[in-house]
């Protein structure tokens, strides 16, 4: 009988805390009033004349107020015609909605291991495309005309990392021997990588 009971409260102690952590959190207020400060907003086109010829124009919380406690942020990315690039890049707290307005992307990301599958679509104006939270995504315009997309992120700090800087542009660097061995490349490979890339110096 004694058994019975210890296994009744075990079971009833599992359920419990299963629905306990089985929920978001309630926010702490209803909402956050934003100021009202139209230099936040997604409406100028960005500035793509750089070696990526992409630029991401992100309102988070962290620039427009009245998002937090929402558990969302707001992306536009400019992309410059024949190869403007976001660069593979992972989100860690988000998942992103991406929706193309202007010109043509190929658009993917590569699933997690051991599978490393890669899904790839073209998107044309008015498709959209997700990027599921965490996940190696990118996106590049194959056209010859500028592009323009906005993004939606399920968080209102989504954060990111994109991997090639993450990877070669890390301060400090990487002992360049630990990149030559995960990366099956010569060490001199690795040492010139770090050197040349472009936000090393920025």
């Amino acid at each position: 009988m004694k058994g019975a009971q210890i296994l009744v409260a075990f079971v009833l102690l599992a359920l419990a805390s299963s629905l306990a952590s089985a929920f978001d959190p309630s926010p702490l207020q209803d909402f956050c009033v934003a100021i009202n400060d139209t230099k936040n907003g997604l409406n100028k086109q960005g500035n793509t004349s750089n070696q990526l010829g992409s630029k991401v124009t992100l309102v988070n919380v962290g620039q427009i107020s009245g998002l937090n406690t929402l558990g969302i942020s707001l992306a536009r990315v400019d992309y410059a015609p024949y190869g403007g690039l976001n660069p593979p890049h992972t989100h860690p707290r988000a998942t992103e909605i991406l929706v193309v307005v202007e010109g043509t992307l190929y658009v993917g990301f590569v699933t997690s291991n051991p599978d490393n599958r890669l899904i790839t679509k073209v998107l044309y104006p008015g498709d959209v495309f997700v990027f599921p939270v965490g996940l190696i995504h990118f996106q590049f315009n194959i056209g010859n005309t500028n592009a323009v997309a906005f993004s939606g992120l399920s968080s209102q700090n989504p954060g990111i990392n994109t991997i090639a800087k993450a990877v070669f542009g890390s301060n400090p660097a990487i002992n360049p021997e630990v990149l030559a061995k995960a990366f099956q490349l010569d060490k001199n490979i690795v040492n010139q990588l770090q050197s040349r890339f472009w936000w090393n110096n920025n």
